[in-house]
Protein backbone atom coordinates (compact mmCIF):
# COMPACT_ATOMS: atom_id res chain seq x y z
CA UNK A 1 0.00 0.00 0.00
CA UNK A 2 1.44 3.49 -1.14
CA UNK A 3 2.06 5.80 1.47
CA UNK A 4 -0.49 8.06 -0.37
CA UNK A 5 -3.60 6.17 -0.30
CA UNK A 6 -2.35 5.93 4.03
CA UNK A 7 -2.64 9.59 3.95
CA UNK A 8 -6.13 9.24 1.75
CA UNK A 9 -7.51 6.33 4.32
CA UNK A 10 -6.51 8.49 7.02
CA UNK A 11 -8.07 11.89 5.71
CA UNK A 12 -10.96 10.65 4.85
CA UNK A 13 -11.66 9.07 7.87
CA UNK A 14 -11.15 12.14 9.53
CA UNK A 15 -13.65 14.20 7.43
CA UNK A 16 -16.09 11.35 8.55
CA UNK A 17 -15.69 11.84 12.13
CA UNK A 18 -15.62 15.87 12.19
CA UNK A 19 -19.16 15.63 9.53
CA UNK A 20 -20.24 13.21 12.01
CA UNK A 21 -19.57 15.14 15.07
CA UNK A 22 -21.63 17.77 13.47
CA UNK A 23 -24.66 16.04 12.91
CA UNK A 24 -24.71 14.59 15.77
CA UNK A 25 -24.33 18.39 17.62
CA UNK A 26 -26.74 19.92 15.29
CA UNK A 27 -29.51 16.95 16.37
CA UNK A 28 -28.71 17.33 19.58
CA UNK A 29 -29.50 21.37 19.18
CA UNK A 30 -33.06 20.93 17.84
CA UNK A 31 -33.86 19.20 20.64
CA UNK A 32 -32.65 21.05 23.65
CA UNK A 33 -33.18 24.59 22.11
CA UNK A 34 -33.85 26.50 19.27
CA UNK A 35 -31.16 28.03 17.14
CA UNK A 36 -31.63 31.27 15.81
CA UNK A 37 -30.17 33.48 13.08
CA UNK A 38 -28.62 36.76 13.78
CA UNK A 39 -31.59 38.83 13.36
CA UNK A 40 -33.72 36.68 15.41
CA UNK A 41 -31.77 36.48 18.23
CA UNK A 42 -31.29 40.76 17.93
CA UNK A 43 -35.01 41.10 17.68
CA UNK A 44 -35.23 38.91 21.05
CA UNK A 45 -32.67 39.42 23.31
CA UNK A 46 -34.06 42.73 25.30
CA UNK A 47 -36.98 40.04 26.54
CA UNK A 48 -34.00 37.50 27.61
CA UNK A 49 -31.29 36.74 29.75
CA UNK A 50 -28.39 36.57 27.21
CA UNK A 51 -25.24 34.24 28.20
CA UNK A 52 -21.97 33.88 26.74
CA UNK A 53 -20.37 30.66 27.57
CA UNK A 54 -17.38 31.31 26.12
CA UNK A 55 -14.53 31.54 28.94
CA UNK A 56 -13.98 34.88 30.92
CA UNK A 57 -10.82 36.03 29.18
CA UNK A 58 -12.76 35.72 25.61
CA UNK A 59 -15.63 37.05 26.98
CA UNK A 60 -13.88 40.15 28.52
CA UNK A 61 -12.01 40.61 24.73
CA UNK A 62 -15.35 41.09 22.98
CA UNK A 63 -19.05 40.17 23.69
CA UNK A 64 -22.60 40.92 22.72
CA UNK A 65 -23.39 44.26 24.43
CA UNK A 66 -25.61 43.44 27.16
CA UNK A 67 -24.70 39.58 27.87
CA UNK A 68 -23.24 38.15 30.80
CA UNK A 69 -20.81 35.72 31.03
CA UNK A 70 -21.40 32.43 32.29
CA UNK A 71 -18.70 30.47 30.91
CA UNK A 72 -19.47 26.60 30.34
CA UNK A 73 -16.97 25.69 32.94
CA UNK A 74 -18.84 27.43 35.83
CA UNK A 75 -22.18 26.27 34.54
CA UNK A 76 -22.74 24.16 37.71
CA UNK A 77 -21.83 26.45 40.71
CA UNK A 78 -23.54 29.17 38.20
CA UNK A 79 -27.01 27.61 37.13
CA UNK A 80 -28.65 28.55 40.02
CA UNK A 81 -28.55 32.39 38.66
CA UNK A 82 -30.19 31.60 35.26
CA UNK A 83 -33.81 32.55 35.89
CA UNK A 84 -36.37 29.43 34.60
CA UNK A 85 -39.37 32.12 34.22
CA UNK A 86 -37.33 33.85 31.47
CA UNK A 87 -36.05 33.08 27.92
CA UNK A 88 -32.39 31.98 27.78
CA UNK A 89 -30.40 33.41 24.95
CA UNK A 90 -27.15 31.27 24.63
CA UNK A 91 -23.90 31.50 22.51
CA UNK A 92 -20.29 31.09 22.56
CA UNK A 93 -17.41 31.20 19.82
CA UNK A 94 -19.51 29.10 17.16
CA UNK A 95 -22.34 27.39 18.92
CA UNK A 96 -21.41 24.12 19.96
CA UNK A 97 -20.17 24.92 23.38
CA UNK A 98 -23.90 26.41 23.36
CA UNK A 99 -25.64 23.20 22.27
CA UNK A 100 -23.69 21.51 25.37
CA UNK A 101 -25.47 23.99 27.80
CA UNK A 102 -28.55 24.28 26.63
CA UNK A 103 -28.81 20.05 27.02
CA UNK A 104 -27.91 21.04 30.74
CA UNK A 105 -30.44 23.31 31.23
CA UNK A 106 -32.78 21.84 29.42
CA UNK A 107 -32.06 18.41 32.06
CA UNK A 108 -33.04 20.87 34.94
CA UNK A 109 -36.24 22.08 33.94
CA UNK A 110 -35.21 25.17 31.68
CA UNK A 111 -37.61 25.24 28.70
CA UNK A 112 -37.50 28.47 26.87
CA UNK A 113 -33.39 27.90 25.23
CA UNK A 114 -32.45 29.51 22.53
CA UNK A 115 -28.96 29.44 20.84
CA UNK A 116 -27.23 31.58 18.29
CA UNK A 117 -27.19 29.79 15.58
CA UNK A 118 -23.19 31.17 13.73
CA UNK A 119 -22.14 32.11 17.35
CA UNK A 120 -20.12 35.33 18.41
CA UNK A 121 -17.76 34.75 15.22
CA UNK A 122 -20.46 35.70 12.80
CA UNK A 123 -21.88 38.38 14.90
CA UNK A 124 -22.51 41.80 13.25
CA UNK A 125 -24.15 43.69 16.03
CA UNK A 126 -22.80 45.79 18.39
CA UNK A 127 -20.56 44.22 20.76
CA UNK A 128 -18.67 45.55 23.57
CA UNK A 129 -14.71 45.42 23.19
CA UNK A 130 -11.67 45.12 25.88
CA UNK A 131 -10.29 49.10 25.93
CA UNK A 132 -6.45 49.09 24.49
CA UNK A 133 -3.97 50.56 26.43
Amino acid sequence: MSVLLVINIVLGAILLVMAGNMLYTFILGKTAAKMMTEEEFREGMRKAQVIDVREKNEFDGSHILGARNIPYSMLKTSMQSIRKDQPVYLYDQRHSTSVRVARKLKKAGYTDIYVLKNGFDNWTGKIKKKAVN
